[in-house]
């Protein structure tokens, strides 16, 4: 079976559907609304009654104990999967109820950077950074370049271009999937578990360059993470999951003040 960050690039990049009309320049309306958000599978209820709402620009840090509904949050809000009920609106684009084709073009406008970075084992670092442009743009090879070694140097990868994943650590390829994520300048970027696995250090350089690309391209950004002093750092506001629900959201000196117990603990663990 194909894992899923798998399907949904292959699904965006193998897509012949036009772009939609409106990007985040072409509209006031928020990056990300989700209203009334519900998702069960049998009867485990998994998400009830979610809403959000991500501004352009901001970095929302999504939280809360495994098997909360994180990851199932990015996949509704990419169409992998379909919520029970509610609205999820990009730019203000209602989109639970709209056929694949239209799924995958509001997909482009958005980047993925999943857990495992999702490389393509078979293509070369400049290869796979390279596939979306081949795909979706009218680029000579020459430009394809060109901004294959742009993305590659805002990344930290500009010396790398011939190799191949297996011969890059789980930090280094997350700078590609990241240099991959903005190939096609995208106004909202989607980071599932971006320092997962890594090392303190190497989770400290993430987190720089998430900030350092955030400051560049102004995208809008959900991070869904387990890593307390990640979010801590790179998010303007901050969602905790508990049970399904919005427990709580606000800035970490927000959390911090919050007299729940849950939160408490939930803070306690890193600190």
């Amino acid at each position: 079976m194909m894992p899923p960050q798998q399907e949904v690039l292959l699904a965006v990049e193998e897509s012949g559907a036009t772009e939609i009309a409106s990007s985040a320049g072409e509209t006031d309306a928020p990056a990300l609304v989700l209203q009334g958000i519900h998702k069960s599978f049998g009867t485990q209820i998994v998400l009830n009654a979610i809403d959000l709402t991500l501004g352009s620009g901001e970095t929302l840090a999504v939280l809360g104990r495994s098997g909360t509904g994180k990851s199932v949050l990015l996949k509704l809000i990419i169409g992998l999967q379909k919520p029970d009920s509610g609205s999820i609106r990009i730019h203000g684009q209602e989109i639970t109820r709209l056929d694949l084709d239209a799924i995958n073009a509001i997909r482009k406008k958005m980047g993925f950077l999943f857990q495992h970075a999702a490389l393509y084992d078979s293509l070369t670092v400049e290869q796979n950074v390279a596939f979306p442009l081949k795909r979706h743009t009218k680029m000579s090879d020459s430009e394809q370049l060109d901004r294959v070694k742009e993305l590659l140097a805002a990344v930290g990868m500009e010396g790398d271009l011939q190799k191949m994943p297996a011969d890059l650590s789980g930090g280094m390829q997350k700078r590609v999937g990241l240099a991959r994520a903005l190939a096609l300048e995208p106004s909202i970027l989607l980071l599932d578990e971006p320092t997962a696995g890594l090392d303190p250090i190497t989770s400290g350089e993430i987190d720089e360059l998430i900030l350092k690309l955030q400051e560049e391209h102004d995208i809008a950004s959900i991070v869904v993470t387990h890593d307390l002093h990640s979010a801590k750092t790179i998010a303007d506001r901050i969602a905790l999951l508990h049970e399904g629900n919005v427990l709580i959201e606000g800035s970490f000196k927000e959390l911090e003040k919050s007299d729940d117990e849950f939160v408490s603990e939930f803070l306690m663990r890193d600190s």
